[in-house]
């Protein structure tokens, strides 16, 4: 990708980080945003991928299989040298972390809508956090779990961003003198 299109791409990625990192841990926010839609089909194929390894995994799975596409995609381009790219995936990544956090921050109160149409304070054993925290027994932890993990998205978000950004700062640097 050209140097002007990848600088459009680090932008965007930028604003709508800043954007991300400004919400609320507690809300819906996050479930309304696009990249809800991109990470909820990894975290329900993680359900049925860690399904073989028990009930207590499978439904770890859910959150595992959402972290791991853009860690995978994260690898992926870093084997192949593209830094940039790599930089993009690990922003994913942190945006993935802070994807979850509201989720974990609901597991006692149960008042998010989940994708059955129905919240985890109307169906028992429904709630994946309520579920791996009580199991546990991490229940009155919800809330610190929740903030660590999106301190976590946040720091994974900011680090890719400088990453990126210095990526870009070395290839316009190189175009512009190039060695002889």
């Amino acid at each position: 990708m050209p140097l002007a299109g990848r600088l459009a791409v680090w932008l965007v990625l930028l604003v709508w980080g800043v954007k991300f990192m400004l919400t609320p841990v507690s809300g819906e926010a996050f479930f309304q945003s696009y990249m809800h839609l991109v990470n909820l089909p990894f975290h329900e194929a993680g359900h049925v991928l860690f399904s073989p390894f028990g009930r207590f995994i499978q439904v770890l799975g859910g959150t595992l299989g959402q972290w791991l596409v853009p860690f995978a995609v994260t690898i992926s381009f870093l084997r192949k040298a593209d830094r940039f790219a790599a930089s993009v995936g690990l922003w994913w990544l942190g945006q993935s972390f802070m994807d979850i956090a509201p989720y974990m921050d609901d597991a006692r109160a149960g008042r998010l809508m989940l994708l059955g149409g129905v919240t985890g304070s109307e169906v028992e054993d429904y709630h994946d956090w309520e579920i791996i925290l009580t199991r546990l027994g991490w229940m009155q932890y919800d809330h610190v779990i929740a903030r660590i993990t999106f301190g976590c998205g946040v720091l994974l978000m900011i680090t890719a961003i400088v990453w990126g950004g210095s990526v870009l700062y070395r290839q316009n640097k190189v175009r512009r003198c190039p060695t002889p």
